[in-house]
């Protein structure tokens, strides 16, 4: 028997999704990776080959750089995964993915970083694609602590 899915219809609009928790000991393994400090995106990146499959490693990672095509291709591959892991636990390709959801966040990050860092490419329409998406995840996008994230 499958787990239950984490969708929400309500009469009042889309539905909303969220993606499983992850387990507390990878969740403080990527927190000890992001405080080393010249070995940090060594450190992220062992997480990230760690855990593939999670999109918070790879946001992680995106902002362990300033190169621009780095960031947007380590935030692309956690935006895929991101959207496996959202098909997954069953959503069907609209509805909301909210920010005040943790368990929503690395892919949010993500979606957000290929967006800025699409931009500094020069791919603009990816760039308006993916910052339309992010605020149909979440209408109220950005959050006020989007920032402290990863500081």
């Amino acid at each position: 028997m499958s787990e239950p899915r984490a969708v929400n219809l309500s009469p009042n609009g889309p539905p909303e999704s969220s993606l499983p928790e992850e387990p507390a000991p990878q969740r403080h393994e990527l927190q000890q990776a992001l405080t080393q400090g010249e070995g940090q995106k060594e450190a992220v990146t062992a997480v990230a080959s760690h855990y593939p499959r999670w999109s918070r490693a790879w946001a992680a990672l995106g902002s362990t750089t300033d190169d621009s095509v780095e960031a947007y291709a380590y935030y692309r591959v956690g935006y895929h995964r991101g959207l496996d892991s959202l098909r997954g636990n069953g959503w069907k390709g609209s509805g909301y993915v909210r920010w005040s959801i943790p368990s929503n966040r690395g892919f949010l990050l993500c979606l957000d970083g290929l967006s800025r860092n699409a931009q500094l490419i020069g791919e603009t329409d990816e760039a308006e694609r993916c910052a339309l998406f992010l605020r149909q995840c979440d209408p109220s996008w950005p959050p006020s602590d989007l920032d402290a994230e990863f500081s």
